[in-house]
């Protein structure tokens, strides 16, 4: 499965990015899809996931209200839109696919595959 990741950049506190991670995957409907970040010299973390029937969503308590996750089944593409950006936000973020599809995961070792990871740089 290979996933590709887009969307990131540079943008002012307060500002909007939206991510996009799309697969060639015919059986992308069938996964859960999570987004995780990874700021230097720190560990990979969970962000948000969405199940495959999009019936339920799961985000890192700091991003709640500010992030929103979401798919298009159709077109093999999972969003983050990212609002209201901290500087804390600033990251490598990252898509990854749960092939097992039961429910949403936090942890990135319950993620099969991973794209390539998309810069997010949030300052004045």
């Amino acid at each position: 499965v290979q996933l590709q990741a887009s969307g990131g950049g540079f943008v002012q506190p307060g500002g909007s990015l939206r991510l996009s991670c799309t697969t060639s995957e015919r059986t992308f409907s069938t996964y859960a899809m999570g987004w995780f970040r990874q700021a230097p010299g720190e560990e990979r973390t969970f962000v948000a996931a969405i199940s495959r029937s999009t019936t339920t969503i799961h985000y890192t308590d700091s991003v709640k209200g500010r992030f929103s996750i979401s798919r298009g089944n159709t077109k093999n593409v999972v969003y983050l839109q990212m609002n209201s950006l901290k500087p804390e936000d600033t990251a490598v973020y990252f898509c990854a696919a749960d092939t097992h599809g039961l429910g949403v995961r936090t942890h990135p070792d319950e993620y099969e595959y991973w794209g390539q990871g998309t810069q997010v740089t949030v300052s004045s």
